[in-house]
This record gives structure tokens, C-alpha cells and sequence, in this order.
């Protein structure tokens, strides 16, 4: 069998959240079955693929306590504070978020 040709992500974000999910998975953080259950039922809601991975991760996470979703709302808007805050070319931190820590 041939590799696909050309990327295998479209975006970055994709490869590190696939990253994140086996990660976890090996580490026995989260349940191989019933994450690809949460997957399947995300994508099932008519979610592209990879968001529908995002969304699956998160649900997960925000069940198990180790990453409760009005943290992971509240550090997004953060990083989207911060990148817009922050001079085109320069790397993006938190210490840009023009609302502070």
C-alpha cells in the first residue's frame, strides 16, 4: 500500500489534537472505545472530521475534570485576545492578552 500523497493534516491544530487524543489513550487517561464512541457520535452531528475530534476530546476531558470546558472557553479567548494583540511576525504569548492573567 502507497502513502497518501501530500499532507495527511490540513492544519496544524489537527495533528496535535490526533497527538493529544492517542497520547492520552496510551497513558490509559482515556478509554480507546469510548472515545471513538464520542467521536462517532460527534460526527454524527454533522461536525467536519477533525472538529468533531476536537469536540470529542474536550467532552471527554471536561467529564474526566482534567480539563473543565469553561477553562478551555475561558484560555481560548485568551490566545484569540493575545494574537490579535500581537505585531504580525512576533510570536504569540499570553502576556499579550490585553485583559491579563
Amino acid at each position: 500500500m502507497n502513502p497518501p500523497e501530500g499532507p495527511v493534516f490540513d492544519e496544524p491544530w489537527q495533528a496535535d489534537v490526533f497527538a493529544l487524543a492517542v497520547a492520552l489513550q496510551d497513558a490509559g487517561t482515556l478509554d480507546r472505545q469510548e472515545f471513538a464512541e464520542t467521536l462517532g457520535a460527534r460526527l454524527e452531528t454533522g461536525l467536519d472530521y477533525w472538529d468533531a475530534w476536537l469536540a470529542a476530546l474536550e467532552q471527554l476531558l471536561d467529564g474526566l475534570g482534567v480539563a473543565r470546558h469553561d477553562a478551555v472557553e475561558e484560555r481560548t479567548g485568551a490566545w484569540l485576545r493575545a494574537a490579535a494583540a500581537t505585531p504580525h511576525g512576533s510570536p504569540v504569548t499570553l502576556d499579550a492578552d490585553p485583559l491579563g492573567p
